[in-house]
Protein backbone atom coordinates (compact mmCIF):
# COMPACT_ATOMS: atom_id res chain seq x y z
CA UNK A 1 0.00 0.00 0.00
CA UNK A 2 0.92 3.68 -0.37
CA UNK A 3 1.67 5.50 2.67
CA UNK A 4 1.76 9.29 3.36
CA UNK A 5 3.81 10.14 6.58
CA UNK A 6 3.54 13.61 8.12
CA UNK A 7 6.54 15.25 9.65
CA UNK A 8 10.51 16.02 9.31
CA UNK A 9 12.27 15.68 12.55
CA UNK A 10 14.05 12.32 13.87
CA UNK A 11 11.07 10.81 14.79
CA UNK A 12 9.75 10.44 11.52
CA UNK A 13 12.97 9.85 9.77
CA UNK A 14 12.58 6.60 12.19
CA UNK A 15 9.25 6.29 11.09
CA UNK A 16 10.46 6.27 7.80
CA UNK A 17 12.92 4.12 7.68
CA UNK A 18 10.71 1.04 9.45
CA UNK A 19 7.99 1.76 7.45
CA UNK A 20 10.42 0.78 4.27
CA UNK A 21 11.34 -2.47 5.52
CA UNK A 22 7.72 -3.44 5.37
CA UNK A 23 7.15 -6.44 2.64
CA UNK A 24 3.24 -4.21 2.18
CA UNK A 25 5.03 -0.91 1.45
CA UNK A 26 4.39 0.52 -1.56
CA UNK A 27 5.53 3.74 -2.37
CA UNK A 28 6.17 5.83 0.98
CA UNK A 29 5.59 9.93 0.74
CA UNK A 30 7.29 12.21 3.65
CA UNK A 31 5.95 15.74 4.01
CA UNK A 32 7.94 17.96 4.05
CA UNK A 33 10.77 14.94 5.21
CA UNK A 34 14.21 15.77 5.43
CA UNK A 35 17.48 14.98 4.08
CA UNK A 36 17.47 11.38 5.59
CA UNK A 37 13.54 10.50 5.32
CA UNK A 38 14.44 11.34 1.67
CA UNK A 39 16.53 8.13 1.60
CA UNK A 40 13.66 5.98 2.51
CA UNK A 41 10.93 8.13 0.96
CA UNK A 42 9.71 10.82 -1.89
CA UNK A 43 9.81 13.77 0.45
CA UNK A 44 6.86 16.52 -1.19
CA UNK A 45 5.99 20.11 -0.47
CA UNK A 46 2.26 19.78 0.65
CA UNK A 47 1.02 22.58 3.09
CA UNK A 48 0.33 19.72 6.59
CA UNK A 49 -1.86 22.56 7.97
CA UNK A 50 -4.16 22.48 5.17
CA UNK A 51 -6.28 19.30 5.19
CA UNK A 52 -8.20 19.99 1.48
CA UNK A 53 -4.84 19.71 -0.19
CA UNK A 54 -3.36 16.40 1.75
CA UNK A 55 -6.76 14.73 0.94
CA UNK A 56 -6.02 15.66 -2.58
CA UNK A 57 -2.84 14.43 -3.06
CA UNK A 58 -4.18 11.15 -0.85
CA UNK A 59 -6.49 10.51 -3.64
CA UNK A 60 -4.55 11.47 -6.04
CA UNK A 61 -1.44 8.94 -5.02
CA UNK A 62 -3.68 6.16 -3.76
CA UNK A 63 -2.68 7.00 -0.35
CA UNK A 64 -3.93 4.04 1.80
CA UNK A 65 -2.52 4.90 5.04
CA UNK A 66 -1.28 8.06 6.46
CA UNK A 67 1.00 8.17 9.67
CA UNK A 68 0.68 11.57 11.15
CA UNK A 69 4.50 11.98 13.15
CA UNK A 70 3.78 15.22 15.49
CA UNK A 71 1.48 16.27 17.75
CA UNK A 72 0.20 19.68 15.98
CA UNK A 73 -1.65 18.21 13.38
CA UNK A 74 -3.35 16.03 15.36
CA UNK A 75 -4.36 18.82 18.00
CA UNK A 76 -5.52 20.52 14.92
CA UNK A 77 -7.41 17.90 13.77
CA UNK A 78 -5.99 16.36 10.88
CA UNK A 79 -6.89 12.93 11.23
CA UNK A 80 -10.66 14.35 11.27
CA UNK A 81 -10.64 15.59 8.29
CA UNK A 82 -9.14 11.93 6.62
CA UNK A 83 -11.02 10.37 8.37
CA UNK A 84 -14.11 12.26 6.85
CA UNK A 85 -12.82 10.93 3.65
CA UNK A 86 -12.60 7.74 4.01
CA UNK A 87 -8.72 7.28 4.41
CA UNK A 88 -6.91 5.44 7.07
CA UNK A 89 -5.27 7.55 9.74
CA UNK A 90 -2.77 6.54 12.08
CA UNK A 91 -3.48 8.94 14.98
CA UNK A 92 -5.61 10.31 17.01
CA UNK A 93 -8.93 12.59 16.19
CA UNK A 94 -8.62 16.20 17.82
CA UNK A 95 -10.41 15.19 20.63
CA UNK A 96 -8.60 12.67 21.27
CA UNK A 97 -5.94 14.59 20.82
CA UNK A 98 -6.69 16.91 23.53
CA UNK A 99 -5.06 14.07 26.17
CA UNK A 100 -1.88 16.11 24.91
CA UNK A 101 -3.44 19.36 23.82
CA UNK A 102 -4.16 20.67 26.79
CA UNK A 103 -2.46 19.55 30.36
CA UNK A 104 -5.60 20.50 32.34
CA UNK A 105 -7.77 18.43 30.56
CA UNK A 106 -5.91 15.27 31.10
CA UNK A 107 -5.36 16.15 34.55
CA UNK A 108 -8.79 16.55 34.87
CA UNK A 109 -9.43 13.08 33.58
CA UNK A 110 -7.05 11.66 36.24
CA UNK A 111 -9.15 13.01 38.95
CA UNK A 112 -12.48 11.60 37.58
CA UNK A 113 -10.94 8.12 36.71
CA UNK A 114 -8.22 7.94 39.92
CA UNK A 115 -5.13 8.08 37.34
CA UNK A 116 -2.69 8.07 40.06
CA UNK A 117 -0.97 12.13 38.81
CA UNK A 118 0.85 14.78 41.14
CA UNK A 119 -1.45 17.17 42.63
CA UNK A 120 -2.25 20.68 40.90
CA UNK A 121 -4.01 22.93 40.69
CA UNK A 122 -5.34 25.63 37.54
CA UNK A 123 -5.54 28.81 36.08
CA UNK A 124 -6.22 31.48 33.68
CA UNK A 125 -5.35 34.81 35.27
CA UNK A 126 -1.67 35.40 36.70
CA UNK A 127 -2.90 36.51 40.04
CA UNK A 128 -4.63 33.53 41.08
CA UNK A 129 -1.45 31.08 39.90
CA UNK A 130 1.08 33.77 42.16
CA UNK A 131 -1.97 33.47 45.14
CA UNK A 132 -1.53 29.60 44.90
CA UNK A 133 2.00 29.60 44.72
CA UNK A 134 2.32 31.80 47.75
CA UNK A 135 0.97 29.43 49.68
CA UNK A 136 2.02 26.36 48.05
CA UNK A 137 5.65 27.04 48.12
CA UNK A 138 8.67 25.84 46.39
CA UNK A 139 9.77 23.33 44.64
CA UNK A 140 7.23 23.04 42.23
CA UNK A 141 6.25 22.22 38.76
CA UNK A 142 5.02 25.32 36.85
CA UNK A 143 3.16 23.63 33.00
CA UNK A 144 1.80 26.00 30.07
CA UNK A 145 -1.28 24.11 29.42
CA UNK A 146 -1.21 24.00 25.50
CA UNK A 147 1.46 22.38 23.13
CA UNK A 148 4.51 24.25 23.47
CA UNK A 149 7.01 22.55 21.58
CA UNK A 150 8.33 20.39 24.92
CA UNK A 151 9.72 23.55 26.28
CA UNK A 152 6.43 24.60 28.59
CA UNK A 153 7.50 22.70 31.45
CA UNK A 154 9.49 24.54 34.65
CA UNK A 155 10.79 22.92 36.97
CA UNK A 156 10.91 25.47 39.69
CA UNK A 157 13.11 25.10 42.88
CA UNK A 158 12.78 28.19 43.99
CA UNK A 159 10.20 30.81 44.41
CA UNK A 160 11.80 33.51 42.36
CA UNK A 161 11.90 31.17 39.60
CA UNK A 162 8.36 29.86 40.09
CA UNK A 163 7.03 33.30 39.82
CA UNK A 164 8.82 34.16 36.56
CA UNK A 165 7.57 30.91 35.12
CA UNK A 166 3.71 31.92 35.67
CA UNK A 167 4.63 35.60 34.81
CA UNK A 168 6.84 34.59 31.68
CA UNK A 169 3.69 32.21 30.37
CA UNK A 170 1.13 34.31 31.06
CA UNK A 171 3.04 37.14 29.64
CA UNK A 172 2.71 35.33 26.13
CA UNK A 173 6.33 33.30 26.06
CA UNK A 174 4.42 30.61 24.64
CA UNK A 175 1.74 31.89 22.77
CA UNK A 176 -1.58 30.81 23.10
CA UNK A 177 -0.64 27.85 24.78
CA UNK A 178 0.09 29.58 27.93
CA UNK A 179 -3.82 30.96 28.43
CA UNK A 180 -3.89 28.47 31.32
CA UNK A 181 -1.42 27.05 33.80
CA UNK A 182 -0.97 24.45 35.37
CA UNK A 183 1.09 24.15 38.54
CA UNK A 184 1.53 20.94 40.18
CA UNK A 185 3.10 18.84 43.41
CA UNK A 186 7.01 18.03 42.45
CA UNK A 187 6.60 14.43 42.09
CA UNK A 188 10.17 12.28 43.36
CA UNK A 189 11.62 9.07 41.38
CA UNK A 190 12.89 7.85 38.34
CA UNK A 191 11.35 9.19 34.85
CA UNK A 192 10.37 6.73 32.20
CA UNK A 193 8.49 6.61 28.94
CA UNK A 194 5.71 3.87 28.29
CA UNK A 195 4.03 3.54 24.83
CA UNK A 196 0.71 2.01 23.85
CA UNK A 197 -0.71 0.83 20.70
CA UNK A 198 -4.73 1.58 20.87
CA UNK A 199 -7.50 1.28 18.42
CA UNK A 200 -9.92 2.97 20.95
CA UNK A 201 -11.02 -0.15 22.42
CA UNK A 202 -7.94 -2.29 23.11
CA UNK A 203 -4.46 -1.07 24.34
CA UNK A 204 -1.16 -3.10 23.33
CA UNK A 205 1.62 -2.19 25.54
CA UNK A 206 4.42 -1.66 23.56
CA UNK A 207 7.91 -0.99 25.02
CA UNK A 208 9.25 1.32 27.56
CA UNK A 209 12.41 4.19 27.26
CA UNK A 210 13.76 6.58 29.34
CA UNK A 211 14.71 10.27 27.84
CA UNK A 212 16.82 13.17 28.80
CA UNK A 213 15.22 16.21 28.88
CA UNK A 214 17.76 18.70 29.94
CA UNK A 215 20.73 20.17 27.95
CA UNK A 216 23.88 19.28 29.33
CA UNK A 217 25.56 16.54 31.09
CA UNK A 218 24.60 15.86 34.59
CA UNK A 219 20.99 16.60 33.90
CA UNK A 220 21.65 19.98 34.29
CA UNK A 221 20.37 23.01 32.10
CA UNK A 222 17.22 24.19 30.24
CA UNK A 223 14.97 21.61 29.45
CA UNK A 224 14.76 20.87 25.50
CA UNK A 225 12.94 18.21 23.29
CA UNK A 226 14.76 15.97 24.47
CA UNK A 227 18.84 14.98 24.25
CA UNK A 228 18.91 11.05 24.26
CA UNK A 229 17.11 8.31 25.30
CA UNK A 230 17.66 4.31 25.38
CA UNK A 231 14.78 1.50 25.51
CA UNK A 232 13.88 -0.53 27.18
CA UNK A 233 14.08 1.18 30.04
CA UNK A 234 15.33 -1.19 33.52
CA UNK A 235 13.17 0.85 36.03
CA UNK A 236 10.33 -0.34 34.00
CA UNK A 237 9.81 -4.38 34.99
CA UNK A 238 6.87 -6.38 34.17
CA UNK A 239 5.13 -5.75 37.23
CA UNK A 240 5.68 -1.47 36.51
CA UNK A 241 4.75 -2.27 33.16
CA UNK A 242 1.65 -4.29 34.42
CA UNK A 243 0.82 -1.75 36.83
CA UNK A 244 0.86 0.82 34.25
CA UNK A 245 -1.30 -0.82 31.93
CA UNK A 246 -4.00 -1.67 34.92
CA UNK A 247 -3.79 1.54 36.82
CA UNK A 248 -3.01 4.54 34.03
CA UNK A 249 -3.27 3.38 30.47
CA UNK A 250 -6.53 1.28 30.81
CA UNK A 251 -8.62 3.92 32.72
CA UNK A 252 -7.68 6.12 30.18
CA UNK A 253 -8.62 4.51 26.71
CA UNK A 254 -12.30 3.81 29.18
CA UNK A 255 -12.30 7.51 29.73
CA UNK A 256 -11.48 8.28 26.23
CA UNK A 257 -14.68 5.86 24.94
CA UNK A 258 -17.08 6.88 27.51
CA UNK A 259 -16.75 10.32 26.64
CA UNK A 260 -17.41 8.98 22.55
CA UNK A 261 -13.81 10.36 21.53
CA UNK A 262 -11.84 6.74 21.35
CA UNK A 263 -8.06 6.80 21.60
CA UNK A 264 -6.51 5.65 18.27
CA UNK A 265 -2.94 5.56 17.72
CA UNK A 266 -0.07 5.07 19.63
CA UNK A 267 -0.27 6.81 23.54
CA UNK A 268 2.62 7.74 25.34
CA UNK A 269 2.70 7.94 29.07
CA UNK A 270 5.35 9.80 30.52
CA UNK A 271 5.50 8.67 34.03
CA UNK A 272 7.45 8.77 37.67
CA UNK A 273 8.60 6.03 39.54
CA UNK A 274 7.60 6.91 42.60
CA UNK A 275 8.17 5.17 45.98
CA UNK A 276 4.06 4.90 45.54
CA UNK A 277 4.61 2.97 42.30
CA UNK A 278 3.78 4.95 39.19
CA UNK A 279 2.58 8.36 38.25
CA UNK A 280 1.25 10.19 35.34
CA UNK A 281 3.39 13.34 34.38
CA UNK A 282 2.06 13.76 31.18
CA UNK A 283 0.34 12.25 27.74
CA UNK A 284 2.19 12.61 24.15
CA UNK A 285 -0.13 11.44 21.95
CA UNK A 286 2.51 10.45 19.52
CA UNK A 287 5.52 8.45 19.12
CA UNK A 288 8.25 10.07 21.54
CA UNK A 289 11.46 12.03 20.01
CA UNK A 290 13.81 10.87 20.12
CA UNK A 291 12.41 7.97 22.24
CA UNK A 292 11.17 6.60 18.52
CA UNK A 293 14.45 6.03 17.43
CA UNK A 294 15.37 3.33 19.96
CA UNK A 295 12.29 1.80 19.37
CA UNK A 296 12.08 1.63 15.92
CA UNK A 297 16.16 0.10 16.36
CA UNK A 298 14.15 -2.94 18.35
CA UNK A 299 11.52 -3.76 16.54
CA UNK A 300 10.90 -6.76 14.79
CA UNK A 301 7.11 -6.93 14.08
CA UNK A 302 5.96 -5.25 10.86
CA UNK A 303 4.92 -1.63 11.78
CA UNK A 304 2.37 -1.09 9.07
CA UNK A 305 0.79 -4.38 10.26
CA UNK A 306 0.59 -2.75 13.92
CA UNK A 307 -0.49 0.51 12.32
CA UNK A 308 -2.98 -0.85 10.02
CA UNK A 309 -4.73 -2.96 13.19
CA UNK A 310 -4.90 0.21 15.04
CA UNK A 311 -7.05 1.99 12.96
CA UNK A 312 -9.35 -1.18 11.97
CA UNK A 313 -9.93 -1.59 16.11
CA UNK A 314 -8.06 -5.01 15.18
CA UNK A 315 -5.62 -4.99 18.17
CA UNK A 316 -7.25 -7.47 20.17
CA UNK A 317 -4.98 -10.81 20.83
CA UNK A 318 -2.26 -9.02 18.96
CA UNK A 319 1.69 -9.49 19.71
CA UNK A 320 4.75 -6.97 19.21
CA UNK A 321 8.09 -8.80 18.92
CA UNK A 322 11.12 -6.70 19.88
CA UNK A 323 14.58 -7.67 19.84
CA UNK A 324 15.96 -7.95 22.71
CA UNK A 325 19.18 -6.11 22.82
CA UNK A 326 19.24 -2.34 24.06
CA UNK A 327 19.14 0.57 21.76
CA UNK A 328 20.18 3.92 22.66
CA UNK A 329 20.45 7.19 20.87
CA UNK A 330 22.30 10.53 21.41
CA UNK A 331 21.07 14.03 19.93
CA UNK A 332 23.62 15.91 18.35
CA UNK A 333 22.62 19.62 18.44
CA UNK A 334 23.25 23.06 17.09
CA UNK A 335 25.12 25.45 19.62
CA UNK A 336 22.59 27.83 21.42
CA UNK A 337 19.43 25.47 21.25
CA UNK A 338 17.05 25.42 23.12
CA UNK A 339 17.88 28.97 22.41
CA UNK A 340 18.41 31.05 19.62
CA UNK A 341 20.99 29.35 16.85
CA UNK A 342 22.52 29.78 13.35
CA UNK A 343 21.29 27.55 10.65
CA UNK A 344 23.63 26.54 7.40
CA UNK A 345 26.49 25.06 9.31
CA UNK A 346 27.66 22.22 7.30
CA UNK A 347 27.92 18.68 9.01
CA UNK A 348 30.61 15.76 7.65
CA UNK A 349 31.31 12.10 8.42
CA UNK A 350 27.30 10.68 8.85
CA UNK A 351 28.30 7.93 6.60
CA UNK A 352 31.44 6.94 8.58
CA UNK A 353 29.34 7.04 11.90
CA UNK A 354 26.49 4.46 10.32
CA UNK A 355 29.49 2.21 8.68
CA UNK A 356 28.66 -0.40 11.49
CA UNK A 357 25.32 -2.23 10.50
CA UNK A 358 24.48 -1.76 14.54
CA UNK A 359 24.30 1.84 13.94
CA UNK A 360 21.97 4.16 12.09
CA UNK A 361 22.21 8.34 12.34
CA UNK A 362 18.63 9.12 11.65
CA UNK A 363 18.07 12.91 10.63
CA UNK A 364 16.26 15.25 12.74
CA UNK A 365 17.03 18.83 11.09
CA UNK A 366 19.20 18.36 8.30
CA UNK A 367 18.90 19.58 4.03
CA UNK A 368 20.98 18.98 1.36
CA UNK A 369 22.55 22.35 -0.71
CA UNK A 370 23.29 22.38 -4.27
CA UNK A 371 26.52 20.71 -4.27
CA UNK A 372 24.78 18.12 -2.06
CA UNK A 373 26.79 19.00 1.55
CA UNK A 374 24.67 17.84 4.55
CA UNK A 375 23.43 20.95 6.15
CA UNK A 376 21.71 21.62 10.03
CA UNK A 377 19.36 23.39 9.27
CA UNK A 378 17.25 22.81 12.86
CA UNK A 379 18.01 22.93 17.01
CA UNK A 380 18.31 19.30 16.92
CA UNK A 381 19.66 17.95 14.20
CA UNK A 382 21.21 14.55 14.53
CA UNK A 383 20.16 11.07 16.17
CA UNK A 384 22.96 8.25 16.44
CA UNK A 385 21.30 5.26 17.79
CA UNK A 386 22.98 2.52 18.41
CA UNK A 387 22.06 -1.81 19.60
CA UNK A 388 24.04 -3.28 22.00
CA UNK A 389 23.67 -6.30 23.90
CA UNK A 390 23.58 -4.18 26.98
CA UNK A 391 23.19 -0.49 27.15
CA UNK A 392 26.76 -0.23 28.25
CA UNK A 393 27.23 -1.23 24.96
CA UNK A 394 24.94 0.03 22.84
CA UNK A 395 26.38 3.65 24.63
CA UNK A 396 29.70 2.89 23.95
CA UNK A 397 28.46 2.37 20.15
CA UNK A 398 26.72 4.83 19.74
CA UNK A 399 29.40 7.33 21.48
CA UNK A 400 32.01 5.89 18.62
CA UNK A 401 29.86 6.50 15.95
CA UNK A 402 29.22 10.23 17.11
CA UNK A 403 33.14 10.55 17.22
CA UNK A 404 33.42 9.92 13.72
CA UNK A 405 30.92 13.05 12.57
CA UNK A 406 32.47 16.37 12.04
CA UNK A 407 30.66 19.27 12.72
CA UNK A 408 32.35 21.99 15.16
CA UNK A 409 29.06 23.57 15.43
CA UNK A 410 27.08 20.90 17.40
CA UNK A 411 26.93 19.38 20.82
CA UNK A 412 25.63 16.83 22.55
CA UNK A 413 25.50 15.24 25.63
CA UNK A 414 28.05 12.41 27.17
CA UNK A 415 26.14 10.81 29.39
CA UNK A 416 22.81 9.51 27.78
CA UNK A 417 21.77 6.32 29.64
CA UNK A 418 24.07 7.40 32.57
CA UNK A 419 21.44 5.66 35.28
CA UNK A 420 20.83 2.67 33.63
CA UNK A 421 24.78 1.75 33.09
CA UNK A 422 25.07 2.69 36.76
CA UNK A 423 22.68 0.13 37.24
CA UNK A 424 24.87 -2.49 35.28
CA UNK A 425 28.12 -1.88 36.86
CA UNK A 426 26.40 -2.72 40.39
CA UNK A 427 25.37 -5.74 38.82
Amino acid sequence: MNILLIGAGGREHALAWKLARSRRAGTIFAAPGNAGIREEAECVALPIDDPAVVITFCKKNDVRLVVIGPEAPLVAGLADALADEGIATFGPKKAAARLEGSKSFTKDICRRYGIPTADYAVFDTEAAALAHLKAAGAPIVVKADGLAAGKGVIVATEMAQAEAAIRDIFGGVFGAAGAKVVLEEMLIGEEASFFALCDGRTALPLATAQDHKRAFDNDEGPNTGGMGAYSPAPVMTGAMNARVMDEIITPTLTAMAEAGTPYVGVLYAGLMITEDGPKLIEYNVRFGDPECQPLMMRLNTDLVDLMEAATTGDLAGGAVDWDARAALSVVMATRGYPGSYEKGSVIEGVERAAADDLVKVFHAGTSRDDDGALIATGGRVLNVTALGETITQAQRRAYEAVAKIDWPEGFHRTDIGHRAVAREREG
